[in-house]
């Protein structure tokens, strides 16, 4: 089998290329426009397999999705390209808007097209996966998300997801495209983005800095390892239904504030010799962002009943792996900080301005 992976240099893309070379026999060709939040250097593990190729394109230029699909010819793709981060599509709509929905449309128009010119098993056999979030069904105060619930995307993130989703939808009742949509809950794991909240209080807690937390710390995220999500990713797009959508949570619902405290508590066990410790001690409230959705939380039952999916991290020592790796991967984010990899200047360890400090996951 032979998969396109758009946006596979990115946080989630990432964490599934390396599964697929290490877990499966599938070829992968990794499609990345490479903006700031993408990464090879998170490829790096099998960078030399000939089972991967990379190819620095745009999705939304509809002539390069379909030169790469009449080149590698793929059994199917997977879509994570997106402008993932909700501060910065609430300070910058319109990169969120042409790469969430106009790149959507581009790759679907392309993909409609290459399904089409298939023919017998291989046509049958293509499946289009779009990977999406919880966050298009808003904030919920009690109960769960499920594939049913209803949309109420609240940033400009949210609402560019949101019709992301929709246009998928569309060109499967539409135009018969044999598509699946995941829906996630807040991924946690090796190989984050620092701007993200887990890896950016590790790195600013080691480094004696402030721990920005919005408000009062009291919302609420369900977290889901990345290692357990790609593992959702490919079960779904190898065996979900056509025309289904499957919701993906960790069954880990806990505050922002909860979570900072807890690994705070692992660094103070794990680095004990550490200047800053207690690095509770760092906390900072911080003014909340706009329209900040106060809780979310994902049903998974679907995906466990139809597919039998299950969790292989609890959140307790997915947390303790993660701020490990962080430890000892400085090789893999210092260059992010000082934006050796192209990037802005994260301002972790330096004086940055309070918004830029106060970035950090949904």
């Amino acid at each position: 089998m032979k998969v396109l992976v758009t946006g596979g240099a990115g946080f989630i893309g990432s964490a599934l290329i390396r599964y697929l070379m290490a877990e499966t026999e599938a070829e992968v060709v990794n499609f990345d426009k490479l903006t700031y939040a993408a990464n090879l250097a998170s490829l790096a593990p099998v960078a030399d397999s000939p089972r991967y190729h990379f190819l620095k394109a745009d999705i939304c230029d509809r002539a390069a999705v379909a030169a790469a699909l009449a080149e590698h010819r793929p059994d199917g793709i997977l879509h994570l390209a997106a402008e993932s981060h909700v501060d910065r599509s609430i300070d910058g709509p319109a990169a969120f808007l042409d790469t969430n929905i106009m790149g959507t449309y581009s790759l679907l128009d392309a993909a409609k097209a290459y399904w089409q010119s298939l023919e017998g098993p291989a046509k049958e056999a293509f499946r289009f996966h779009h990977v999406s979030t919880d966050e298009v069904y808003g904030s919920i105060e009690e109960g769960l998300f499920t594939e049913e619930s209803q949309y109420q995307p609240n940033s400009p993130y949210a609402a560019s997801k949101a019709s992301s989703d929709h246009l998928v939808r569309a060109w499967h009742r539409t135009y018969g495209l044999p598509v699946v949509i995941t829906n996630c809950s807040n991924n946690y794991g090796p190989y984050q983005f620092p701007e993200k909240l887990i890896p950016l209080m590790i790195i600013k807690a080691m480094a004696g800095e402030k721990l920005p937390i919005y408000g009062k710390g009291d919302n609420v995220r369900d977290w889901l390892h990345v290692e357990d999500h790609v593992r959702a990713l490919w079960l779904v797009f190898r065996q979900g239904r056509v025309g289904e959508t499957y919701a993906v949570g960790g069954r880990a619902e806990m505050t922002n504030l909860e979570v900072v405290e807890r690994l705070c508590a692992i660094l103070d066990e794990v680095l004990p010799h550490s200047p800053h410790r207690p690095h509770a001690g760092l906390k900072s409230f911080v003014p909340d962002r706009p329209g900040h959705d106060r809780r979310y939380a994902i049903d998974s039952g679907k995906l466990e009943r139809e597919l039998g999916w299950r969790q292989g991290h609890d959140f307790e020592s997915g947390l303790r792996q993660t701020v490990t790796w962080y430890l000892e991967r400085r090789d893999w984010w210092e260059p992010i900080l000082d934006g050796r990899y192209g990037g802005e200047r994260l301002g972790v360890g330096s004086s940055a301005s309070q918004s830029a400090q106060a970035r950090q996951a949904s």
